[in-house]
């Protein structure tokens, strides 16, 4: 299962051959299939779907111009770059019926999101897919929103490293790559204070949360992964049979009666800084 392949990203050009994925802790590069970590000082970025997460730009603008030099190029360099899950909202949408024409399909999926998502519509990315899915009764769609005023800023710090973000998506739509399976699994994903949680049935999204904890202990995660439980035996007819963690150890999930595994990789182990970017790779290097 290819979900880059299928959800369309926020910007999309051909694959890019630099990669990179940021967050609280810094930022994840790859170029080919080398791949890095340089950490931000704190204070550097903090996520956020509705202000500008770039406190200190001039800081990472340093950084990503020091991880791959532009050489004297004048032609911008294409880029993949994967935004932290919190400073978008995912939204599964479904309808009795879907307009066939684009601008009708984004118009409704814009109205249908807009009481969702904390920031105005009218200043939003929009990008939506049609997903393939088992249920003949309902269309569901992947809808993926991001406030103009966040992703410009994003946008414009790689344009003045001389690069051009042809490719933006959020890290864990991108690390959902890396899930091989079938049956009723549940991704869980840990990138500081956000856990994002993504049910996936065959090839179909059927939910998706990222919220932001207070403290990040066991109680709140399972407060999160209890009631996402039973809408899987409730919605699904079926019970979870995988639990695929990033960034959690296995112990914080032991009082569930399913599978346990980490999300894997052929290009490293999957952290929760970094996750992103490797679905991408298996993306790219298919």
């Amino acid at each position: 299962m290819s979900f880059l392949k299928q959800i369309s990203s926020l910007v999309q050009d051909p694959p890019p051959s630099h990669l990179f994925e940021l967050s609280e802790a810094g930022i994840a590069f790859a170029q080919g299939t080398q791949t890095g970590f340089q950490p931000f000082e704190p204070g550097t970025l903090t996520v956020s779907p509705v202000e500008d997460n770039l406190l200190r730009a001039d800081a990472v603008l340093s950084m990503v111009e020091r991880l791959s030099p532009a050489a004297g190029s004048k032609r911008r360099r294409p880029a993949a770059v994967i935004l932290p899950d919190y400073a978008a909202r995912v939204s599964i949408l479904d309808f009795d019926s879907f307009p066939s024409g684009p601008e009708e399909q984004l118009s409704l999926v814009r109205f249908r999101v807009k009481k969702t998502i904390p920031f105005d519509i009218d200043s939003a990315a929009v990008s939506y897919f049609v997903q393939p899915g088992t249920n003949k009764k309902k269309i569901e769609v992947l809808a993926v929103t991001v406030a103009m005023e966040v992703m410009a800023r994003y946008e414009a710090l790689f344009r003045s490293a001389g690069y051009h973000p042809g490719v933006v998506t959020t890290s864990a739509l991108a690390a959902l790559n890396l899930y091989r399976g079938h049956g009723n699994a549940v991704v869980v994903k840990l990138s500081g204070r956000a856990l994002t949680v993504a049910v996936i049935s065959e090839a179909t999204v059927k939910l998706f949360r990222c919220v932001s904890l207070d403290e990040g202990g066991e109680d709140e995660i399972l407060g999160v992964l209890h009631p996402t439980f039973a809408y899987v035996e409730d919605e699904l007819n079926a019970p979870v049979s995988k639990l695929i963690l990033c960034g959690l150890p296995p112990e914080t999930v032991a009082s569930f009666r399913c599978e346990v595994e980490p999300l894997r990789s052929r290009f490293g182990a999957p952290g929760p800084f970094n996750a992103g970017l490797l679905g991408y790779l298996e993306l790219v290097e298919n």
